[in-house]
């Protein structure tokens, strides 16, 4: 599939794409005539990245992710660590998230009983 089909089918900037491929996150990709054709492999690859990028992961953490990866099944174990300590930073994000949520809606309602005694006011 090229850039441009797997840009729109994954909804990532073909820049992207190629900053992945740069970085080491994906690839190297196969080329054709020297234009890029990704595989079901590299599509696997790309939505794992744009899940992880989305939860905040670090493209250090996820490019050391990848390479473990490619070295195979010996790295199986420093894979899941890695996950797991990424897991547990993820619940720590989640729940100072779900405080901000939190605030922000005592704030809105703080916010519309001001807003309905001005009315009633006025």
């Amino acid at each position: 599939m090229k850039i441009k089909e797997t840009s729109l089918k994954l909804d990532i900037s073909e820049d992207t794409l190629r900053y992945y491929e740069k970085v080491g996150l994906i690839g190297p990709i196969n080329k054709v005539n020297g234009i890029r054709d990704y595989n079901k492999e590299d599509l696997k690859n790309i939505e794992f990245i744009k899940c992880m990028r989305s939860a905040g992961l670090s493209i250090n953490t996820l490019s050391l992710y990848m390479k473990l990866l490619r070295e195979g099944s010996k790295t199986i174990d420093e894979r899941k660590k890695l996950l797991i300590e990424q897991k547990d930073l993820l619940k720590i994000k989640i729940n100072e998230m779900n405080e901000t949520l939190e605030k922000l809606e005592y704030k809105i309602k703080n916010y519309e009983t001001i807003m309905n005694k001005y009315e009633r006011n006025n």
